[in-house]
């Protein structure tokens, strides 16, 4: 179809899911070799936790954190559940409810954010959804503005899923802080990092987060597990139930093979991150470049300026949907999404129709929305076949 032919399939849908780097996958199996159980008190069992620690020290080192504030957990669904949940059910315990209390969230988190303060909500806190510029951009007045002298948490992803808005969490932190200062109040700062380790030091003091939520999975590393950095100003209690592994505050028996991969990943993604930006920008732009030469109806939602360098999200007017084109181009072998995975089965993606009304975001922009998401191994050639089948779709 459209001069495929046999020709090996393009994809464009890293910020679903990523391969997993050679290295990391050859740490894993390394590691499997380390079975027992971590919690033990046998020779098996400490080599095994010798093994964790390495791999939590690592990890903490690039986020510039101490190691007993890496949590692992299951994946990054997990990191935002523990971190937003766990700080409701402490509050809950301390409070005996949640009444009384404000929480912050931005209108365009991933539904693994989002449906915890629907939680919320259910528990008895009030929440206030801070909608982003109509750049992407969720800023540090919106939030400010939203700030109340009861507020005890704020939410805000630092690197957006569909648009790739890389918010300015630095800039929300002192808004914060300013606010904490001044009706000597505690306020939690969650982020979730999505996809943004890949091209900006997680350094969490840099960030001016209090937790910090990632998953192996988006980073190149094996699925399975992900991390919660939870600074010490943070009071959590437990999602999971168990055994009290990871400080009491994540049960369950932690798995060293897991978390020397996903170390493994981090360490590779750290060396290599500023050539591989470099590299992906000037790819993803001109890529834009060419779409809207070719298709100049074509939106770019967001401001790429302030984007992560591998995502491009465009909507094209017309009768053929987003997930029309997205099922022919995976016809001709072209892989990529509409919108969040976890929300594919949405009409309109929350994201653009949040951008606003120029053009209207709320109508044909929300509802024809097509993610790419570009990776280590797309290349310039890729990119000008994915444009030529596109531009025949459209045309056809």
């Amino acid at each position: 179809m459209f001069g495929f032919g046999r020709a090996k399939r393009i994809y464009l849908d890293h910020a679903s899911a990523t391969s997993v780097l050679p290295a990391a996958r050859d740490a894993v199996y390394r590691a499997m070799d380390t079975y027992a159980n971590p919690g033990g008190i046998h020779a098996d069992s400490v080599a095994a936790k010798r093994l964790l620690e390495n791999s939590r020290e690592r990890i903490a080192a690039h986020l510039g954190c101490k190691a007993r504030e890496v949590i692992f957990t299951s994946g990054l669904t997990e990191a935002n559940n523990a971190g937003i949940v766990g700080t409701a059910r402490a509050l809950e315990r301390m409070r005996r409810g949640l009444s009384g209390t404000h929480w912050i969230v931005s209108s365009i988190e991933h539904a693994s954010v989002l449906e915890c303060f629907s939680e919320i909500e259910r528990m008895g806190g009030s929440v206030t959804y801070v909608d982003p510029e109509p750049s992407g951009i969720i800023t540090a007045k919106r939030v400010a503005d939203t700030l109340r002298p009861e507020t005890v948490c704020v939410s805000v992803g630092w690197g957006n899923n569909e648009i790739g808005t890389i918010q300015p969490l630095a800039e929300i932190a002192r808004a914060i802080r300013d606010h904490e200062r001044k009706h000597t109040s505690t306020i939690i700062f969650h982020s979730d990092a999505g996809q943004a380790p890949l091209y900006r030091s997680p350094q969490v003091h840099t960030l001016g987060v209090d937790m910090l939520a990632l998953g192996s999975g988006k980073l190149y590393g094996p699925r399975g597990i992900g991390v919660l950095h939870v600074g010490n100003r943070v009071q959590l209690a437990p999602v999971i139930f168990g055994g009290g592994q990871e400080r009491g505050l994540r049960s369950g028996t932690e798995d060293p093979a897991l978390a020397s991969g996903f170390a493994e990943a981090l360490d590779i993604i750290t060396r290599e991150r500023e050539s591989e930006c470099g590299r992906l920008r000037e790819l993803r732009d001109n890529f834009a470049r060419e779409i809207v030469a070719r298709i100049p109806r074509a939106v770019i939602n967001g401001d790429m300026r302030h984007t992560l360098p591998h995502m491009l999200n465009i909507s094209i007017p017309g009768e053929k949907s987003g997930e029309y084109l997205v099922l022919q181009l995976d016809h001709a072998g072209v892989a990529l999404s509409t919108k969040s995975a976890c929300n594919e089965g949405e009409r309109a993606s929350h994201v653009v129709k949040a951008l606003g009304e120029s053009p209207p975001a709320s109508g044909w922009r929300a509802e024809n929305t097509l993610r790419f998401s570009l990776g280590r191994r797309t290349t310039a050639r890729e990119l000008s076949r994915v444009v030529e089948v596109l531009t025949q779709l459209i045309k056809a």
